[in-house]
């Protein structure tokens, strides 16, 4: 089983993000999603090396989805 303890520099990490402005905040946020879907998009492009663009941007859009919390 996993172990669930923080990091060890997770406090560091949570302070250093309460030190940013709003705005900083938000950029943070748009930086790491924008990052997450890069990583999506190059794990599919590994996972299916023959597909296209077009194929790729449609396998993650649909995964993308698939995950979406529609609760709210």
């Amino acid at each position: 089983m996993r172990d669930l303890k923080p990091h060890p520099n997770h406090a560091v990490y949570l302070r250093a993000l309460r030190a940013l402005s709003p705005q900083a905040r938000l950029c943070k946020a748009f930086e790491l999603s924008a990052f997450t879907r890069a990583l999506l998009r190059a794990g599919l492009a590994r996972r299916f090396p023959d597909s296209s663009a077009t194929e790729l941007d449609r396998l993650a859009q649909d995964r993308l989805e698939k995950c979406h919390n529609r609760n709210y």
